[in-house]
């Protein structure tokens, strides 16, 4: 037994030796393919001036360029080539590619196939060589057109690629002159200010001593707004100008992809630290270097590798629907052609038959040998024959034409003057070239509310705080100034005139005239041309800061209140007391503005200078990226705050000393905080006081070089930062700098103060707020401040309790900020509420460590931030709220009117507050005050099934009668009739819709789509509120496929982009959010007025002239036809013809193509003018009343 147990003994041990032999290399296979997996996620960058790391030799890319170190893939560095090449042929490939793709064309493949046909004796009916003549002429013209556009587009690569830059040289040990083609992945590239950028360019050095560098992306997305970019974090710390030689960190980023707002990446240096990158660290070709000397950067992504490539697909190519239907004629015509082919073959057969073997004609000629064909094999012959003879049915010139007149329309429309938008400077622009005629079809108009029906100019109109509400009634007086200047000018300048046939209205511009044209008119009064043209260049680069956004005019109460704080914290700051000495109100009132002032993403510059240096400087100065760090900078420890010295440029340093008892911080203990003020300033340096308090003398404004404070501009990504910006700064709390760590705010009374900015929470429109977290320099407390929509903000506030009266006071808060922001609402404001939060340094670290794991982490980390907010973003403390105004743009009333009556059905799809959506809709006539609304807000799927059925009776039972049974006709009322004769036909008159974003989502689901839809197209108007971007375009879709309707999307912003991309005509407008919409569309426009004469009298004509082209070109194909077949009545059906070869071959290319060429040009059915006053005339292109069935209507006739 003791044998066998010590043999079993043996065995087990050897068996699990040998499991864990084998789950070794198993772990090991396991870990490569885990390994592998992330490798075809990410893209590691090295240095090309470092060896690779086995060894090897430099590779020179091209003659005279820098050595660079090449090595495969295998060994990890992959060298993109920075040439740009948008040609699709070469010398050699151009002939045998384009006939490839003209071949790709079943029309081209048929007539070729009819000429070669003709080349066999037995079959020719005519001569073989002229029969190829009309499609070699089409194939012909068709590859000169292709070559003309391809030699354009090698022209301009040509010019970008021979672009100079500076890269980094291992053997000059310099930047030398490169061309951008030379630049590869890998290489350092230096850029100066106002230099392009060749590549996407990771940033590792600025000039700027904070690691700044101002871009502008207006190449990109449009926007002049200034954006900041900043040096990765690790390299801001280096006591020595940045050598590319040192460079030996190795990079690991995502794989190229068109995300412009996204980069995601680490770095990983010699010693094996990592520390993540944002797209802040990433420079994207094509941008433009601003307001900064000089940067480095190491590229990460170069050609067509690059985001700004990616993202360029070039002109839309889509099919129209008169092109499909068009097609489908085809098909019949061909299907036509063979039953006349096969009719005659019949027929010449049975004429063959007849004459049996001894009564032969004359005229028939027999074969070589002597014989006579059967009867069937001569009409499988004659088949043939008559499909070479009656070709000409189908149209071989027709799409050709179809090309010729859709650019010549697109020409035409591009020369509308009434299409060119003077504020802006923009016209139309034609993005796709091929659907013209959609235009004139359209049945649904799906359009964005702000930016698009509006003005998208945000003007800061009321708040309220800690529950009183201030109205700003001078505010309101001063904006309607502006209106009354706006209409003066209007009334005083005739319809088309230049502006300089405009007269001044004194300090007051119109808010017509754009920005440019402001500053301009206001210096041509004092006849300087230079200081003119400088002061419309300056206001063209900033966005959102016309003077009706910038001058406003403060409330006296809140005004009064905001200098009673600054006394208050002035006293205070002379007895050394602590905030919470300060009334709950005055200390609402204070976070308040500091929430409106830092808030944001909004960055500073100077209008007359290349960097704006406005700013204090402190030793600790990059975010919190390590607990290690958190705890070394939060131990107990303070901030001071101060303003720039005005004569130092050296480092200085400013201890504070702990007081106990009588200090803000009075638990914290004292640590010297190190202040690099910067040269050039002309005030002396403040006094610091011991609880944090930079003081001005005299309590005045810093300035820079004389600047005074109004003279500084703000580059903000959207008008309502600008707008909230503006507003604190008519309160005298001014945001005077911002670098990545740290903002600095000018106070009344107590200079400046400099927050640490910790973190920054971006918007997004899932979560629909910001939070920016930040260290207070006077209480050293971690505060939250958020700012977003209501109806999120609320649900996020700490709860109330009703048993002390502090919770009590807050409930009862809480409870006016809401009716207040009803009452904005209602009054057409935009509403934000603005909160806070106080952290304690154990539960920001609790938060810190998890946010630092999203950070850091390449997949899901866009999910990981979004739950890293979310948790962060709850238990609020309500500061206020805001209302601000978007103003109607003009003629959207009259504009929305006209398209109804022309048949148009608009839903307006907004992201905006129920209430501000609908007050809206009524000052623009989406909605009629004699209308009955039906509003649909659900809190679950249920009940929002159970609204739908209520309102789909309440309708059937209502509108029963005499008005329904006149506008529905036989289409029944139930959910199943979802394809109405017109998309005015079953419209219940005198009825409109209003839905929020949560309904929305539960009307959208499979269960519920078809009775929302079925109770939205029997409205007159639709109104959906708090929509997504993903909502919006479901909402096209659903009406696009179920109601087989033409639809139109509008919109301005990246928003709509989906929207536009899903309906079958997309309609940018070149707002101030950027191009991103126009970027996405087949049209875009200036304004919305502009559409009803781009869809009434331009897609109106367009659709006319082509569909009657098309009409023609059939018509006379099919009546030429029809005479050559009746011809075979008396000829035995032999396939002859009584007309001559060169009129038969050339009837189609040359003889009749010419009159339908112009027609489908120039002909205009009905004038501009009348088109424009009786828009019902638009309904004959929604009902193709001039093309529907053009085959079967011309054999009917």
């Amino acid at each position: 037994m003791g044998t066998d147990g010590g043999a079993r003994r043996k065995e087990t041990a050897a068996r699990e030796e040998g499991d864990q032999g084998q789950e070794e290399p198993r772990r090991h296979r396991q870990q490569q393919r885990h390994r592998r997996r992330r490798e075809s996620k990410t893209r590691t960058v090295r240095s090309n001036l470092l060896p690779p790391p086995g060894g090897g030799e430099p590779d020179v890319a091209t003659k005279g360029a820098p050595h660079r170190w090449w090595w495969s893939q295998g060994g990890s560095q992959y060298l993109a080539d920075n040439r740009l090449k948008t040609t699709k042929y070469t010398v050699l490939s151009f002939l045998p590619k384009n006939l490839f793709e003209q071949f790709h064309r079943l029309a081209n493949v048929y007539f070729v196939l009819i000429a070669l046909f003709n080349f066999v004796p037995v079959l020719n009916a005519f001569q073989p060589e002229l029969a190829l003549a009309p499609v070699l002429f089409i194939l012909a013209v068709t590859a000169i057109k292709d070559l003309w556009e391809d030699y354009s587009r090698h022209r301009s690569d040509h010019e970008i690629n021979h672009l100079d830059c500076l890269v980094y040289c291992r053997d000059e040990k310099k930047f030398v002159n490169r061309y951008w083609k030379e630049v590869r992945v890998g290489d350092f590239v230096q850029l100066r200010c106002n230099e392009i950028i060749p590549a996407d360019i990771l940033l590792l050095s600025s000039s700027d001593p904070d690691g700044l560098c101002h871009i502008e992306t207006a190449n990109l997305d449009g926007e002049t707004n200034l954006k900041q970019r900043q040096v990765v974090r690790e390299f801001l710390e280096l006591d020595a100008e940045f050598n590319p030689l040192k460079f030996t960190s190795i990079i690991e980023c995502e794989k190229p992809n068109n995300d412009l707002s996204r980069f995601r990446g680490n770095i990983i240096h010699e010693n094996g630290k990592k520390a993540a990158l944002y797209k802040e660290n990433l420079l994207l070709r094509g941008c433009t270097i601003r307001n900064t000397e000089e940067v480095t950067g190491i590229v990460i992504y170069a050609g067509h590798e690059t985001k700004a490539l990616l993202n360029n697909s070039g002109p839309r190519y889509k099919r129209s629907k008169l092109e499909r239907q068009m097609n489908m004629d085809v098909l019949w015509c061909v299907l036509i052609l063979i039953v006349m082919c096969l009719f005659s073959a019949v027929g010449h057969g049975l004429w063959v038959r007849q004459y049996g073997e001894r009564k032969k004609p004359l005229f028939d000629v027999p074969q070589s040998d002597g014989s006579d064909l059967s009867p069937v094999l001569a009409a499988v012959y004659l088949f043939l024959t008559m499909i070479i003879v009656l070709q000409v049915l189908i149209p071989i010139s027709l799409y050709v034409s179809i090309e010729i007149v859709k650019i010549c329309q697109v020409f035409f429309i591009h020369q509308d003057k009434e299409l060119y938008d003077e504020e802006t400077d923009s016209k139309l622009q034609c993005r796709a070239l091929n659907i013209t005629e959609d235009l004139g079809q359209i049945q649904y108009i799906f359009s964005d509310k702000t930016g698009t029906l509006t003005e998208n100019k945000m003007i800061f109109r009321r708040c309220t705080v800690s529950g009183i509400e201030y109205s700003h009634d001078a505010n309101a007086r001063r904006i309607a100034m502006y209106q009354e200047a706006d209409s003066e000018e209007d009334e005083a300048a005739p319809k088309g005139g230049t502006l300089s046939q405009r007269g001044s209205i004194g300090s007051h511009q119109s808010v017509k005239v754009v920005h440019r044209t402001q500053s301009t008119k206001s210096h041509r009064r004092t006849g300087s041309r230079a200081e003119a043209k400088r002061a419309s260049i300056l206001s063209k680069h900033t966005a959102f800061s016309s003077p009706m956004e910038k001058d406003i005019t403060p409330d006296p109460k809140l005004f009064e209140k905001v200098n009673e704080c600054a006394r208050c914290l002035e006293i205070m700051r002379n007895q050394e007391k602590s905030l919470s000495h300060l009334t709950p109100e005055l200390a609402d009132i204070f976070d308040f503005f500091i929430a409106l002032t830092i808030c944001n993403t909004v960055v500073v510059t100077a209008p007359n200078q290349p960097r704006h240096k406005v700013r204090v400087r402190f030793e600790l100065k990059s975010p919190v990226k390590t607990i290690e760090d958190f705890i070394r900078r939060f131990t107990p420890s303070r901030l001071t705050s101060g303003s720039n010295s005005g004569s130092s440029s050296s480092l200085s340093t400013s201890k504070s000393t702990h007081k106990t008892g009588s200090s803000f911080l009075s638990t914290l203990s004292t640590e010297s905080t190190l202040l690099k003020l910067e040269a050039g300033l002309t005030r002396s340096s403040p006094k610091m006081n011991t609880n944090g308090y930079g003081v001005q003398p005299g309590g005045g404004w810093a300035t820079e070089n004389g600047l005074k404070e109004g003279e500084l501009r703000y580059e903000a990504e959207s008008p309502d930062e600008a707008a909230l910006v503006y507003a604190a700064r008519a309160y005298n709390c001014s945001l005077v700098g911002r670098l990545p760590d740290q903002v600095s705010v000018e106070l009344p009374y107590l200079g400046r103060l400099t927050f640490e900015l910790l973190h920054t929470l971006g918007f997004d429109s899932i979560r629909k707020r910001m939070s920016v977290v930040i260290r207070h320099p006077l209480t050293d407390e971690i505060n939250v401040y958020t700012k977003g929509a209501d109806s999120v903000m609320m649900d996020l506030l700490l709860p109330c309790s009703s048993d002390d009266s502090r919770g009590k006071h807050q409930k009862k808060i809480q409870s006016k900020t809401q009716n207040y922001l009803n009452f904005y609402a209602a009054d057409g404001l935009r509403t934000l509420c603005i909160a806070k939060k106080v952290l304690s340094k154990e539960e920001y670290a609790c938060w810190l460590q998890s946010h630092l794991e999203a950070e850091s982490s390449l997949e899901n980390r866009d999910e990981l931030l979004f739950q890293s907010a979310i948790r962060l973003e709850t238990n609020l403390h309500l500061l206020g709220a805001t209302g601000i105004e978007d103003r109607l743009q003009d003629g959207v009333p009259e504009t929305i009117a006209n398209l109804r009556q022309a048949g148009l059905q608009i839903w307006v799809l907004t992201g905006d507050k129920q209430e501000t959506a609908v007050n809206i809709a009524y000052a623009c006539k989406l909605l009629d005050h004699d209308e009955e609304i039906i509003t649909l807000n659900a809190e679950s799927q249920e009940t929002c099934a159970a609204l739908l059925e209520q309102c789909l009776y309440y309708v059937e039972s209502k509108f029963s009668d005499s008005e329904v049974k006149k506008s529905l006709g036989k289409v029944n009322v139930g959910v199943a009739s979802l394809h109405p004769p017109s998309p005015s036909a079953a419209t219940c008159p005198n009825l409109g819709l209003v839905i929020d974003g949560k309904t929305l989502a539960y009307a959208l689901d499979k269960t519920l789509e078809d009775k929302f839809l079925s109770l939205a197209r029997r409205c007159r108007s639709v109104l959906c509120c708090r929509s997504t971007p993903l909502q919006k375009s479901m909402v096209v879709k659903l009406v696009r496929n179920k109601l087989k309707a033409m639809t139109l999307a509008i919109g301005d912003g990246a928003n709509d982009v989906s929207m536009i991309q899903v309906a079958d005509v997309g309609v940018g407008i070149s707002g101030q959010e950027g191009m991103q919409a126009v970027m996405a569309s087949d049209f875009a426009v200036p304004r919305f007025r502009q559409l009803e004469k781009l869809l009434l009298v331009h897609g109106h004509w367009c659709y006319s002239r082509l569909a009657n082209m098309v009409l023609y070109f059939f018509y006379k194909n099919a009546m030429f036809v029809a005479l050559l077949f009746w011809y075979q009545f008396y000829c035995g059906f032999s396939a002859s013809s009584m007309i001559d070869q060169w009129f038969l071959i050339f009837f189609n290319l040359l003889f009749s193509s010419l009159p339908q060429l112009i027609t489908g040009v120039l002909d205009k059915d009905v004038p501009a003018e009348i088109l424009v006053t009786v828009p019902q005339l638009y309904k004959s292109g929604q009902n193709t009343e001039e093309s529907m069935g053009p085959v079967a209507k011309v054999f009917v006739f």
